[in-house]
């Protein structure tokens, strides 16, 4: 069953589901530039790993820790001998892991990775986030080490993160909710801009390949609708709550409430 929506769908932007979407849209867009891409060319999965404070409950913040000579009125914990009252405050830590695709030439040490796919996470795009400033450096290295890089933000929320700057994109695109963004690495001065409205499917885009080769075109909308169809989100989907903010336009307000409905229509 696909999605009410003939692009992205507002709802997975909730951070409950983008996560599981996100790895979805990674892995079936590797596959996807797979099929099409001209040998020598190969696309696998890159990774940025970070480790951050968890905010999953693994029990109380804090343990008492008594003594050993203590009454044994529960488990104590000795931090030192002969040391006074202290607590031990337990802060589990979670490792966090955003995939990425990439496009490779090469084998073992003669490898050469030619263009960097990346969707952009929420965590990206949240000023402060230990997961922004590592993706914004990688950004800048791919640049630097003239990698193509193609950014994916399905995102509305959230600082603008890709490497076009957003006054120049809107100056010669206008408005746009979502887009993809497009560096090669022969044109330094260039990005390829496609500006997507929330009503707009996704659009077919061109990945790069080396300057000598053709770009590959990799359909955006059919990648995220078998992620759709294969996942979870027709059963986690509340589509009578909100949608997930930023607010929307009173005409977005509207057409929504309208696809919804033709929707629902649609399954009785």
């Amino acid at each position: 069953m696909p999605s009410p929506f003939p692009g992205m769908d507002p709802f997975l932007e909730d951070p409950s589901l983008f996560s599981d979407l996100r790895d979805r849209l990674v892995t079936h867009l590797s596959e996807a530039i797979q099929r099409v891409l001209p040998p020598p060319y190969y696309a696998g999965l890159g990774r940025r790993v970070w480790i951050e404070v968890s905010e999953r409950f693994t029990g109380p913040d804090v343990v008492i820790a008594r003594p050993p000579h203590a009454e044994n009125r529960g488990t104590a914990t000795a931090v030192s001998p002969g040391a006074g009252r202290a607590v031990i405050v337990h802060v589990p830590h979670d490792e966090r892991v955003e995939p990425r695709v990439e496009i490779r030439i090469g084998r073992g040490r003669d490898t050469r990775l030619v263009t960097a796919i990346e969707v952009l996470s929420p965590t990206n795009k949240t000023p402060g986030e230990h997961g922004r400033e590592l993706y914004l450096r990688k950004q800048r290295e791919f640049l630097e080490t003239h990698v193509n890089l193609v950014e994916i933000d399905l995102l509305r929320a959230g600082t603008h993160t890709t490497a076009v700057p957003l006054e120049r994109a809107r100056a010669a695109a206008g408005s746009f909710r979502y887009h993809v963004c497009v560096h090669r690495l022969d044109n330094l001065e260039d990005y390829v801009v496609y500006p997507v409205q929330l009503s707009d499917p996704l659009p077919p885009i061109a990945v790069p390949l080396l300057p000598e080769d053709e770009p590959v075109v990799v359909p955006l909308q059919e990648v995220l609708d078998h992620c759709y169809e294969v996942g979870p989100y027709r059963w986690e989907v509340d589509y009578t709550s909100p949608v997930p903010p930023p607010p929307l336009s009173p005409e977005e307000e509207v057409w929504i409430h309208d696809r919804i409905a033709q929707h629902e229509t649609g399954l009785k």
